[in-house]
This record gives C-alpha cells, structure tokens and sequence, in this order.
C-alpha cells in the first residue's frame, strides 16, 4: 500500500485532444494548499477559503511564466473527499495544460497518485465504507442508467446497511454465548430455539443478498451477444438495424463479413455487447478462414447466441452444423428475411425441437428487432439475472465473502443440532462476523485493498 501521508496529485479528467474543454488536476494531503499557493497567482483580493473558486494563472515559481488561465477550487480537511486538504486546478482541456500543471505539482513535493488513491484515503479517513468506494468505481464505469442507479444507490449505504445489520446480529448472539461461557452459574440456560429462529432469519437474508450476484455482475461487464449463422443470412443487416448505424459492410455476396465487428447496446438497462461474426462455412480463402474461426472461439465465449439462418430457405445441414457445437448454450434462432417468405410458409422452417425462442426479423427493413429485445430479456429473466430489488447488486468479492458467512452460519446450525459445547458455536460465529467485516471493511486485509483499489482509474 502507498504512503498515506504524502501529497498526492493526479489529472482527474479524461484527456481527449481538441475535445476535453475542462481538465482536472487534483491534489490531496497536508501540502495541498502550500503547492497551490506556490502556483496559482489569484488576483484582487480573492479569499482562500475552504469551499471557494478562485480565479487566476498557474505559474512557474522561478519566472512567473504563465501555464494557464484557470480557476482553483479549495477544500479544506475534514469537508472534502478524502477528509485531506483537497485542491484542483480546473485548466483548460487538452493535453499540455494539464500535464504541466501536474509536472509543477510533482516539482512541488506532491507524489503521482496510484490509481484509486484518492478513494483509497476516503475509506482509510473514515469517510466511506469498502462497499461506498467499490460503488465509486461502478458508478464510473456503468455502461446504463440501471447500472447507474444500482451504484449510486451502493454509495447511499444500501448494501452497507443489511451487512452491518447481519453482523450486528452476529456480535450480539456472539457475545451471548460467551456471557453463558464466562457466566455459566449466573445466567440461565441458553435458548437453543431462539438461537436457531435467529439464525434461520440470518440465513434468509443472507440468501437474498446473494441472489443480486448474477444481476450484479450482468450490470457491470454486460451481456456478450454473438450472431452467427451461414453466410448471407443476414448478420450484418441484423447488427445495423439493431445499432441503427452502418457499422458492418452489407453486400450481397457471402462471405463479406471477414472479422468480429462489435457493437454496444442497452436492452432494458442491460449493457449488450453485440458481436457480428463472419458467415461459418468451407472455404479456402486463407483470410475468411480465420474469420470462420474467430467466428466459432467467439460463439464459445458468447454468453448468448443468436443463430440467424434464411426464413427463405429454412433449417439446412449447413445450419446443423453450426448449431451442433452450440446447443447446449443460451440460444434464440432468428428467422430472417421473412419479408421475403410467403404468409404461412415460416411454419416450414424444419429447425430441431429443442429450439423454443425463434424471432422473426427483417433486418433490411427493421422489423422485428423489439422482439428480439424481448426474447433477450426474457433469457436474462429465465436466468435470474433480473432481480427486483434495484438497490442491491453485490460484486464477485463480495459475493465470496458473503458466501463464507453463508457456510458459517449453517456450520452454527450444525453445531448446535450435534448438541456441541458452547465454545463450538463461537468458532464459526466469529467466521461469518470476519466475513461479514470484510465487505464493509471493518475487517481486511492490506493485500485486499490493493486487490480493490488498483481496478480504479487514475485521479479517482
């Protein structure tokens, strides 16, 4: 882990040239406010309060030359972010004006802040809990609004408030036990049943918590979605029409798609990363056959399958033989070009039984794709991957940890049913209070906050 104690600074803002309008430069730590005001010439009489704008030039300290028109914001301990002396430089965007000014910080004594180092030191500060900063970076990285509004809601404390509940819970059945340990002659018997009825409540909710895992984990890296099929079935009609832009070549010859061609999309706040994969046949072209190949590794990895074949022509061998290396993955069959098929003659399609979501879409004429949404939400629903409580969606760590104060828990039932002494029952109560700890960071480790810490962006 870092040194806490220095001043660190980073450029806190995305640095896209001839883009940014505003760039960022963060400062936190004791010597914030000494760099600033070794670098930001405020003319007048501006006041260097806490929670003020000051307008002016950064400077170089040696000439007084002039780096930037810019404006300083200032944030005093403990009424900032990190519960530190907080300043930035908000310059102007772009790529030297901001590097400057960082360059001047760092000459300045100020450390280059790792990633995460800033909501690194509001967690150490005491001014947000594990689960409020991991909500930090989802909320940066949050591919739609629901996963938006499931992070900000996780900033809120609406995960940390039923996990210190749970372990709350915990410590007091703890200290129960071992007051009848400690007390045996001058307390009454413990009530087993009681006991039990509390841990059953305990379970149940940590059961439900669980439950938001899968959901959780689909708001944050997204649906991968592969369409794959035979050539000239109309894959990259479908991807165009579904991401409304041109972004694969449609021609009328087979085989024109000869790499993956990506899209992202949002289905009923469910980030889809949307893979065109080129058409699956023989051929010898040395160049198609790699994108066959990629098409097939992508097709594995997919997390849902989309096989389109021709409504015109139905279920070939061709088809047969794409389908078999996939059946046993989440797959909707989409019948295409069914302007081109006679009314009634779609019933003819001959694919196998097993195949029970078939959509019927017009890619060239943008029909059928709010079907196609609905048959993906549907597959999301059949899954479990939608939850109804907003509020909650727990990450992988914390889904583990939560899953260790699960198993100790029923490990406590266990005990108590084998009729073991009391000191049995503290073993495992203490597990699941560590577990518990470990998610809203009452208990953890140093290589765990790295672990967490080291997946946020730069300045944050």
């Amino acid at each position: 882990m870092a040194e806490i104690g220095a001043t660190i600074a980073a450029i806190a803002t995305a640095i896209i040239p001839e883009q940014g309008s505003v760039g960022i430069v963060r400062l936190s730590g004791a010597k914030a406010v000494a760099i600033a005001q070794t670098l930001f010439h405020a003319p007048g009489d501006q006041p260097w309060e806490s929670h003020r704008i000051l307008y002016g030039y950064v400077q170089i300290p040696q000439t007084r030359q002039v780096v930037d028109e810019a404006l300083l914001l200032l944030m005093f301990a403990p009424r900032s972010y990190t519960r530190e002396n907080v300043v930035e430089f908000h310059c102007h965007g772009g790529i030297m004006a901001v590097q400057q000014v960082l360059q001047l910080c760092l000459e300045q004594g100020a450390r280059l802040a790792q990633p995460g180092e800033f909501t690194l030191r509001a967690f150490l500060n005491g001014r947000l809990d594990l689960t409020q900063a991991e909500s930090i970076s989802d909320l940066v990285g949050a591919r739609s609004p629901q996963a938006a509004q499931t992070a900000l809601a996780g900033l809120q404390g609406k995960l940390a408030h039923p996990i210190r509940q749970l372990r709350t819970t915990c410590l007091d059945l703890l200290a129960e036990v071992e007051a009848r340990i400690d007390f045996e002659e001058d307390l009454p018997p413990i009530n087993e049943l009681e006991i039990q009825a509390q841990l059953e409540n305990l379970l149940a909710d940590v059961t439900q918590i669980l439950a938001t895992a899968d959901r959780g984990e689909l708001l944050r890296s997204g649906l991968k979605v592969a369409i794959v099929g035979r050539p000239n079935v109309g894959k990259s009609s479908l991807l165009n029409a579904w991401s409304r832009s041109d972004r694969a070549i449609v021609t009328d010859l087979p085989g024109t798609t000869r790499d993956v061609v990506e899209s992202q999309l949002v289905v009923g706040g469910i980030p889809i990363q949307v893979l065109d994969t080129a058409g699956i046949r023989d051929t010898d072209d040395r160049v198609e056959k790699i994108g066959v190949e990629r098409s097939r590794a992508v097709a594995q990895a997919a997390d849902l399958i989309l096989l389109a074949i021709d409504a015109q022509v139905g279920w070939t061998t061709d088809d047969q033989e794409i389908y078999q290396p996939v059946q046993h993955r989440p797959l909707i069959l989409l019948a295409n070009k069914i302007d081109l098929v006679a009314t009634g003659a779609i019933a003819a399609l001959n694919c196998p039984p097993e195949i029970t979501r078939i959509v019927k879409t017009a890619a060239a004429l943008n029909q059928g794709i709010d079907d196609l949404e609905t048959a993906i939400l549907e597959v999301a629903h059949a899954g479990g991957l939608q939850a109804a409580n907003l509020d909650l969606a727990i990450n992988q760590r914390q889904a583990a940890a939560l899953t260790r104060a699960k198993v100790a828990l029923e490990q406590v039932q266990a005990t108590i049913a084998a009729q073991l002494p009391l000191d049995f029952w503290t073993i495992d109560l203490r597990s699941a209070i560590q577990a518990l700890g470990e998610i809203i960071g009452e208990d953890v480790t140093e290589s765990v906050l790295d672990r967490i810490f080291s997946r946020f962006c730069l300045g944050k």
